[in-house]
């Protein structure tokens, strides 16, 4: 037996700010092939005799500056290195900031941020590459919304009940402190909880935990916003045991890289902790982030052509200055109150209260009548959109093919102004009021006010060395006030609050309880609500830890509650509008496992597979909710399972990982609102579609590669390979008000069966399906880096409407097919649109200077340098809702209801400079 065997190296890791562990660090012997990775708590042991005599360790991990420590190695001695420390990289500090663009931020465009959000390095060279090159291409990881991945903050979650999507506004323009992120991606365990299945990210900020010292940053953009500031103050842990870090900052821009997107933004986060004993901890954490954005809008081909790819309909002249009808406005602070305590060395206790409250709107126009003659409105204004389909040239071409003057008017009219005229807008209502009218045009809000209640407390153990036990109870209670707030008048006096559209003077009536009402700036109309929302989750999990395997289970429970409460009684819904509507109750469950089998230090094999049953979102559960109590029919829990396999390859110069996927999601619901032609017929109608029993799957593989040449100079690669489908016809129903219109479209009491919409194998609509990134870093040792990447894109498709193929598409208003329908034509015009591939170029390099014991750093990023024009999604109209509506309108070589896209932007800057200290 070697005296080798008797030598033990082992030691551990961590931050010299924070003194934390630092887990995942390469530890590796110079020289030789023997390296292995520190775990949670930063500690490593290797398994390998290292032989007597002098060494060198390196200690190596993206985002610290590399060490070196010599070693000395004894016959039959334990060598132990503890608490090496790594000191931040201050060059790449500017890689947790990913500048959103203002398309990526507008929820109509459908919620692609899935990875954009991710504001921390990782080791895993995809994650890195989705998160920073692929994200800007409104690409999804693993083709999934965000509401399948879970955010939390010290512990507690914060995805929305409403859509169970995370509202990341809410802590924006906080990146300084936001960094210090747990991240376990796709179905891996957390500690925290059950988690999602794309992701859990957990951000700490508990004072004593956020990197100690200052920063300040300034960032000079042309993407969502033109300038930002941010300062930034950790105190770590004080002698007095109180710990407190600060954060603040803006950004704003008049526009961004659309036109008429104004951006402002403030952002203020306090941290403060007490150390009461070894054993207890106390930490507040509020945070403040006021925000509103102006909105950009979809393009037809038509408008695009005219007006290129930075126009957006939503804004127009006003006193000089571009003023957008469509702004968003988010202020929700939340606080949460944490206790932390170390029952003993293996054991801790954390328990989290949190409040968050406050407002979303987003601003509209209206248009309703501005006089009332037994309560139906009259003379309501014209649509104010410019790009509104009677204004383009194309509705002049078909509609009056033999006066060509009017559609070059309109072509002229379009590209020389194509914008609101406010002007107009505040003349109609003035001189209606100078005749006693009432407002015929007005900017109003739909706005949301949550309360949000939120308990847990998480329990993490040891049972011994090689099992881990995890378990949480949490709760959350929600009440959500939703209700149109009048917030500017446009010069006139009042609004009449009834609905323009309604055939019939009781049907037209918003609430009532109040009848032919006059709303003035500041009140509440047209509809009003409360929505209540209870869950309940039990969670708990355990992991094994061996040499050469690591295996894990984890299993939740939930039970879900929805109640609707109406404040308003509807004219079309008299009897079932007011007051609370039933219970909904829905009841979750998941389990999920997974083993890593370590073959080697270099070779390692994981899977994992996970089965979840969950409640449907609230915004989901009601059908039309500003209107009624109605709950979607049928309405159960979605069913989601997901598998995983990996093989990761890691050595001191190559890292590569290969990952497939299949997930299936069962019983999911889509809503949607818009007004169609052609439905039961010739019938134009303002319908709610409601598509249930919605089945989907997600297949494919991830693939990264990163190879250090040399100390400096890194290659790396990755690709996103998949296949997004719907996988079966689901049930197809539409709502709408129960007047005469509904009644000839074959409505009744204003709902309507149509059976089966066949979306079989057609492909879901989110971003790229197949996404390839090819570049290289170099970084000298004089504290300079740069990089190039060039990324491509394929596999896009247009969102399909489900209305198109559904029964109503070949039914004529007796229900019997069109006699003129050719098959052969309507799968040409039923076939999906796939969008051109494209290449991406972008540009990222930075420099930082140390001056004494603080650094002066500068980052720069250009994307997509050489301009590209590209498509990025889109969706079909539902206006042409048959076959002969539809077959008409694309006959045009400009249809007027053609599809609507959203662009990429073309090349865009973000230019980063910081000092800390």
């Amino acid at each position: 037996m070697g005296f080798a065997q008797f030598t033990i190296v082992k030691g551990s890791v961590k931050e010299a700010f924070t003194f934390k562990p630092v887990a995942n660090t390469m530890v590796s012997v110079e020289g030789t092939e023997h390296f292995t990775y520190t775990d949670t708590l930063g500690q490593f042991e290797f398994d390998w005799n290292i032989g007597f005599g002098e060494h060198i360790l390196n200690i190596s991990k993206e985002g610290y500056l590399t060490k070196t420590y010599p070693i000395l190695v004894d016959e039959g001695q334990t060598v132990n290195i503890a608490d090496m420390t790594l000191d931040i990289d201050v060059t790449s500090l500017d890689l947790y900031t990913i500048p959103l663009s203002n398309q990526e931020l507008n929820e109509v465009a459908g919620d692609i941020n899935t990875v954009s959000g991710l504001l921390a390095s990782t080791l895993d060279i995809f994650q890195r590459t989705a998160a920073f090159q692929f994200g800007p291409s409104f690409y999804r990881a693993r083709g999934l919304d965000s509401e399948y991945g879970s955010v939390l903050i010290n512990g507690i979650e914060m995805n929305k009940v409403y859509d169970h999507r995370p509202q990341w506004s809410n802590w924006g323009g906080l990146n300084d402190v936001m960094a210090n992120q747990e991240l376990s991606w796709g179905i891996s365990p957390s500690s925290y909880g059950f988690g999602g299945i794309l992701r859990t990210t957990n951000i700490n900020l508990t004072a004593s935990q956020i990197r100690k010292g200052g920063r300040l940053t300034y960032s000079f953009s042309n993407r969502s916003y033109k300038n930002r500031f941010m300062t930034s103050y950790a105190s770590g842990v004080l002698k007095n045991n109180w710990a407190f870090a600060l954060s603040m900052g803006r950004r704003w821009g008049n526009e961004g890289f659309i036109e008429g997107t104004l951006y402002e933004s403030h952002s203020f986060l306090a941290s403060v902790e007490k150390k009461i004993s070894n054993s207890h901890r106390i930490n507040v954490v509020s945070v403040y982030s006021p925000n509103k954005r102006g909105k950009s809008s979809p393009k037809t081909e038509e408008v695009f052509n005219l007006k290129g790819i930075r126009y957006n309909e939503y804004w127009g002249w006003q006193n000089g200055k571009k003023r957008n009808s469509r702004m968003k406005h988010i202020e929700e602070p939340f606080f949460i109150l944490s206790h932390y305590w170390d029952v003993s060395e293996k054991t801790s206790l954390h328990t989290n209260l949190a409040y968050q409250f406050g407002k979303r709107g987003d601003s509209r126009l209206d248009y309703g009548g501005s006089t009332s003659i037994e309560g139906l409105s009259e003379d309501g204004g014209a649509n104010p959109s410019p790009a509104y389909y009677q204004k383009l040239p194309s509705y002049f071409e078909r509609n009056f093919p033999d006066d060509l003057g009017s559609a070059y008017l309109a072509l002229k009219a379009f590209k020389d102004k194509g914008q609101i005229d406010w002007n107009r807008l505040y003349e109609a209502n003035t001189n209606g009021t100078n005749n006693g009218h009432n407002a015929t045009y007005v900017l109003y809000e739909d706005r949301t006010y949550d309360r949000q209640f939120s308990f847990n407390t998480i329990l993490n153990t040891k049972i011994n060395g090689n099992i881990l036990f995890d378990a949480s109870v949490s709760f959350k209670q929600l009440k959500s006030e939703n209700f149109a707030l009048v917030i500017d008048l446009l010069g006139a006096d009042t609004y009449l609050d009834v609905d323009p559209f309604s055939i019939g003077i009781f049907e037209g009536q918003n609430d009532l309880l109040n009848p032919n009402r006059l709303v003035t700036e500041g009140d509440k109309f047209k509809y009003n609500f409360i929505f209540y929302a209870r869950v309940f989750n039990v969670f708990s999990q355990v992991e094994f830890k061996y040499k050469n395997v690591d295996f894990y289970l984890a299993g939740s429970v939930s039970g879900t509650q929805y109640l609707r409460e109406g404040l308003y009684q509807n004219g079309a819904f008299p009897d079932n509008s007011f007051g609370k509507g039933e219970k909904q109750n829905f009841l979750g469950f998941g389990a999920k496992g997974g083993i890593t089998w370590k073959l080697t230090g270099k070779h390692l094999f994981g899977f994992n597979l996970a089965y979840v049953q969950k409640a449907p979102t609230l915004r989901n559960s009601y059908s039309n909710p500003r209107q009624n109590n109605n709950v979607v029919p049928n309405i159960v829990e979605k069913k989601l399972a997901s598998v995983d396999a990996a093989y990761h390859y890691r050595s001191p110069n190559l890292n590569a990982k290969f990952t497939g996927y299949y997930t299936t999601i069962k019983d999911d619901n889509e809503l949607a609102f818009y007004f169609a032609d052609g439905v039961g017929g010739d019938n134009a109608i303002f319908i709610q579609e409601i598509l249930q029993s919605v089945n989907k799957n997600y297949l494919g593989l991830e693939f990264g590669l990163e190879v250090s040449v040399n100390p400096s100079f890194k290659l790396h690669t990755a690709a996103s390979i998949g296949q997004f489908t719907y996988s079966n016809n689901p049930s197809l129903f539409l709502t709408a008000v129960p007047d005469e219109s509904a009644e000839n479209a074959g409505f009744v009491d204003g709902f309507n069966d149509y059976g089966q919409s066949y979306l079989k194998n057609y492909k879901l609509a989110n971003g790229p399906q197949h996404a390839y990134s090819f570049g290289f870093e170099y970084r000298d040792p004089r504290y300079w880096w740069f990089s190039t990447t060039v990324n491509y894109f394929s596999d896009i498709y247009i969102d399909i409407n489900p209305l198109l193929r559904s029964s109503n598409f070949i039914s004529d208003f007796d229900g019997i097919p069109f006699n003129d329908y050719d098959e052969t034509l309507a799968k040409e015009l039923l076939k999906q649109e796939k969008f051109d591939d494209y290449f991406v170029l972008n540009f990222a390099g930075g420099k930082s200077w140390r001056l004494g014991n603080t650094y002066l750093g500068l980052f720069v990023s250009i994307n997509n340098v050489l301009d590209e024009i590209f498509k990025t999604g889109g969706f079909e109209q539902g206006r042409n809702a048959n076959y002969r509506q539809l077959r008409d309108d694309k006959a045009l070589e400009l249809p007027l209801f053609g599809s609507k896209y959203w662009f990429g932007q073309g090349t865009t800057y973000f230019l980063n400079m910081n000092y800390r200290f």
